[in-house]
């Protein structure tokens, strides 16, 4: 094909001389042959197995010819509403529609549905009645049992019985996407295919599978949120891949809903593999048209040096996605890529990031985890770092070093986060000099998240005098260093367990750092998170203890305006908050006063009525 991209189209095939395809894939995301994106990798993967692939994206849902412009796939539909969840894509945690959308071309927003997984599968179903159909991609991953769905605020099913689906490959999905293809090529039937590590199936009786651990049914946890809480707590319990047990969610005398344990890391060797499948590293020219895919803008001279992360924090679902095992690239594989920068003439010079869900995670946290697992009952970092924990960061160190010392590169970036709690393991800290020489300009964004230790605790994070000890250490390197550089802390507000007196802390804490956020993140209840389940049952699912929930979304708007007490137009939301939690001593004007009495408040916007508006602007 003369453009290098897969097929899009029947002129496409033709252009190939090829008569069928063995798979189609149908994405929520517009068409980026880029390994960021992963309708790329799994269609490059499924193509150097000799597969033939084309790809659908973005169909109109309204109109099911549009799943057909390719005719149908010799071995199966692929499926996958993208690269985020498509209600996340859609809607701010107001539960207020978006106005763009960086995966599709021009931004626009409306490109896909709601619940886009389920959508297109039963699109596909009532066209292909027998063809089978395998979901993959974060929103499949995550939802592949029944869990909380925040935007109904509903129980829902597991994905596979609502999409009209055979199977899910969850997680990252190269090895169980393999898997499944050559057993289809090899004619087994897809409802035959019970037994593979990184997939979720649908059965009618348990009599093939293997030493199950049967959760509670839908129906019951649906029904109870004590029950969803336990099952819940099962499932992170069984997210890794050596010690996983297979899990049965029963549905009725006749379905159940089975998930196989994880697929097992890659090498770094498969790592490397995966990323030199011939991608053609931008969206397709179809797009020119519309301005492109925003999308490729911050990826486009990034590169993914890891996977997994061990920090698992509670509003986080890359437990149940990627896994607590880190998983890497060679420094040859990235050079290589990074080689590939030198000859684009939209370089400039700078790499924009090197990293992963958390940039200096370059190894697994011990040296067990590759044979044993990640451990079942304790986590690497919290509440304190693991004695057997390997913090040594001198890999990630050699790697940026090389990078550096590319030719026509100006300066790496590191953009992924940093966690700075396994940053000041590392003894000789050797790490902090080096990003805070050559790798940050001006600003590091890190991410405490909160500065009230109780709120901290159920979040999975550090205790806040431990981001205190990062903040000391950060400053004396700069002045060691000569330079003028600072944090940008991210907070959220409205986590389970935030209540008043945690918000007003948080805002303490501003006020002491002279520091107001631009953007204050609330917590967002996505699908597969510890804290959804908090906040779905008011129980941390790991002690069955209870958790204050603010779920009022005028309290929520209350800590939200208490981070940035400053704004005037803020100043009701905090005087009511202040007198609602007893801190009227926070209402005058002394150095440690949030605002001033309402009295001030007035004759100030009365003197200059337009400096609310100036400032919003």
């Amino acid at each position: 094909m003369a453009n290098g991209f897969l097929p899009i189209c029947k002129e496409d095939m033709i252009e190939r001389g090829w008569e069928y395809l063995d798979f189609v894939y149908v994405s929520g995301d517009a068409y980026v042959d880029h390994s960021s994106f992963g309708h790329a990798i799994i269609t490059r993967l499924l193509e150097s197995h000799g597969y033939r692939v084309g790809i659908i994206a973005q169909p109109d849902w309204k109109k099911k010819e549009s799943i057909t412009i390719l005719g149908e796939p010799r071995l199966g539909f692929l499926v996958s509403a993208g690269n985020m969840d498509s209600m996340v894509n859609h809607y701010t945690v107001s539960k207020k529609r978006r106005h763009q959308d960086a995966y599709t071309p021009g931004g626009i927003m409306g490109k896909r549905p709601d619940y886009a997984t389920v959508v297109y599968g039963n699109l596909i179903r009532q066209t292909y009645k027998r063809t089978p159909i395998i979901l993959g991609g974060i929103e499949a991953s995550l939802r592949r049992l029944a869990h909380y769905d925040y935007w109904s605020d509903k129980v829902k099913r597991s994905i596979l019985l609502d999409s009209g689906a055979d199977i899910i490959s969850y997680g990252m999905g190269e090895h169980s996407i393999i898997e499944i293809a050559d057993a289809l090529n090899a004619g087994i039937d897809v409802k035959d295919l019970t037994y593979i590590d990184g997939t979720v199936v649908k059965v009618k009786d348990l009599d093939s599978i293997y030493e199950p651990v049967v959760l509670h049914s839908y129906e019951e946890v649906k029904q109870n949120k004590v029950s969803y809480a336990e099952s819940f707590y099962t499932q992170y319990q069984n997210t890794d891949p050596f010690t996983a047990h297979r899990l049965v969610e029963p549905y009725s005398e006749h379905l159940y809903i089975v998930q196989n344990p994880p697929s097992k890391p890659l090498t770094e060797i498969e790592m490397d593999d995966v990323y030199k499948l011939p991608y053609m590293r931008t969206y397709h020219p179809s797009y020119e048209k519309e301005g492109g895919v925003p999308a490729i803008k911050e990826i486009k001279f990034s590169l993914a040096s890891n996977r997994g992360c061990f920090g698992a924090c509670s509003f986080c679902a890359l437990t149940f996605h990627q896994g607590r095992i880190i998983q890497t690239r060679s420094h040859e594989s990235l050079i290589e890529e990074a080689k590939t920068f030198l000859e684009d003439p939209d370089f400039k010079g700078y790499i924009h990031d090197v990293g992963g869900p958390t940039a200096n995670f370059r190894q697994p946290a011990c040296a067990k985890q590759l044979t044993h697992g990640a451990c079942k009952n304790r986590q690497c970092l919290f509440p304190e770092p693991c004695k057997n924990m390997n913090s040594d960061h001198s890999d990630y160190v050699r790697l940026l070093r090389k990078l550096r010392d590319l030719p026509k590169v100006k300066k790496v970036f590191i953009r992924s986060g940093i966690r700075f709690d396994y940053l000041l393991a590392e003894r000789d800290h050797t790490f902090l000099k080096e990003l805070c020489e050559h790798h940050i300009s001006g600003q590091l964004r890190v991410a405490p998240e909160h500065v009230a230790d109780e709120v901290l605790s159920l979040m999975g994070k550090p205790r806040n005098c431990v981001y205190e000890e990062f903040t000391q250490k950060f400053n004396d390197m700069n002045k060691k260093l000569r330079k003028e550089q600072y944090l940008v802390p991210y907070l959220m507000s409205s986590h389970p367990g935030s209540d008043l007196k945690a918000a007003i802390k948080l805002a303490e804490y501003c006020r002491d750092l002279g520091y107001m956020p631009e953007q204050v993140q609330d917590f967002y209840p996505t699908p597969s998170t510890i804290s959804t389940c908090m906040y779905y049952t008011g129980l941390d699912p790991r002690t069955m203890k209870r958790v204050y929930v603010p779920k009022n979304p005028h309290e929520k708007a209350m800590q939200r305006a208490l981070i940035q007490y400053r704004n005037p137009e803020n100043y009701d939301l905090v005087m009511e908050a202040l007198k609602k939690a007893g801190r009227m001593d926070l209402v005058g004007f002394g150095e440690k006063c949030l605002i001033p009495p309402r009295k001030l408040h007035s004759a100030n916007t009365k003197k200059n009525p337009h400096k609310a508006k100036r400032r919003k602007r």
